[in-house]
């Protein structure tokens, strides 16, 4: 009796961490940027956005270029991930142009709103 519930009990776990969302180093990356740029200029502050689109950018590169997890539906998240290099990349341009804040807000927000499609994405079919 005790070893049939043993095995059910590792049964449960090990099924229970196959479901967990699978580390992914470059989303971590793109996301620590998008959250020090974002929240900033919710509360008015352009400073940390205008100082780091360009690493933006080069985040949701690096993003796009790595291995999208096992499990996970390589085919739409590849889509959206090449939205938010499209994206990033011109609000880089826009920033580097001198745009003004009410078009930073609009773009940045757009990106991370692409940001959580993708995370939304992030799941184990």
């Amino acid at each position: 009796m005790n070893k049939i519930l043993i095995v059910i009990a590792l049964f449960i776990a090990n099924f229970s961490f196959s479901q967990a969302p699978a580390e992914w180093k470059e989303k971590d990356e793109f996301h620590k940027v998008m959250a020090q740029t974002f929240h900033p200029v919710e509360d008015g502050n352009y400073n940390p956005i205008r100082e780091r689109s360009n690493e933006m950018y080069q985040k949701a590169v690096a993003w796009q270029k790595s291995t999208i997890p096992a499990g996970y539906n390589k085919k739409k998240i590849s889509k959206v991930l090449k939205k938010l290099v499209k994206e990033s990349k011109e609000l880089d341009k826009k920033i580097k142009a001198g745009t003004t804040d009410a078009e930073i807000k609009a773009d940045l927000t757009e990106l991370h709103d692409i940001f959580h499609e993708i995370v939304g994405l992030c799941k184990h079919e």
